[in-house]
């Protein structure tokens, strides 16, 4: 595993500098970036007993070595669901760890710190990132529990309210795009534009959609199927 000593990232990018001293957290040095990125790839791919632990060590080297300007801590979670696909772990590469990371950052940030000062860290730090990829799995999972629920009720309340044969495929384009404006619901399998913005009108008015903004001149309604987003957020957003 790469060790990488700790320094302010402001080194990198020209801002005020922190004496190395005071500093909290120093990458390697560049001139061996390439050597230890090189190593990182090759322990990505060794084919190693447990995947979610070399997920862990793999994920922990990334963000210690801190290879790019910006972006690092995004590019290091998107890692987590593409090893995961390629591991055949996940059937596709969609795996959402940052809510987790996010609610629990101040002990993320310490456990990554602690690697290679303390003794036992790097158990630690692996059972801190199991435990993530645990309780993000448990929401996911409830989350997409929940997104399914929603989409049932809605499919018989969409059929009742708008009599429509296009019903069903209105609701899989509003379940693609819940953020919407008529013109986004055009194309395979849907009517006119006249007829979509007929019956968008009609799941306004049953209080299905809601309108985010209000149309004026060329710029039209933005609406929403307020439900989905609040589902996927987690939270009452709309």
């Amino acid at each position: 595993m790469v060790r990488g000593r700790f320094r302010s990232i402001q080194n990198w990018i020209g801002k005020p500098r922190t004496p190395v001293e005071e500093a909290q957290f120093v990458p390697p040095e560049p001139q061996r970036l390439m050597e230890f990125l090189d190593n990182w790839e090759k322990y990505y791919h060794l084919e190693r007993p447990d995947p979610l632990v070399q997920l862990a060590i793999i994920h922990a080297q990334f963000e210690i070595l801190h290879p790019f300007l910006d972006g690092n801590g995004r590019i290091g979670r998107m890692i987590v669901p593409i090893f995961l696909f390629e591991k055949g772990v996940l059937s596709r590469p969609m795996f959402y760890l940052s809510e987790y990371l996010e609610s629990n950052r101040d002990t993320y940030v310490d456990r990554l710190r602690a690697l290679g000062k303390t003794d036992g860290a790097l158990n630690d730090w692996i059972q801190y990132f199991l435990v993530a990829v645990d309780q993000q799995a448990q929401a996911n999972d409830a989350k997409a529990s929940a997104i399914i629920t929603l989409y049932s009720r809605l499919k018989e309340q969409v059929i009742d309210v708008t009599h429509s044969q296009f019903a069903v495929p209105l609701l899989d384009r509003l379940f693609t795009r819940p953020v919407f404006q008529i013109t986004h619901l055009e194309g395979k399998k849907m009517p006119t534009r006249p007829m979509i913005t007929l019956l968008v009108t009609r799941l306004k008015e049953a209080g299905i959609l809601k309108v985010l903004r209000e149309g004026s001149g060329r710029r039209g309604q933005v609406f929403a199927l307020s439900e989905l987003v609040n589902v996927t957020e987690g939270r009452k957003a709309l």
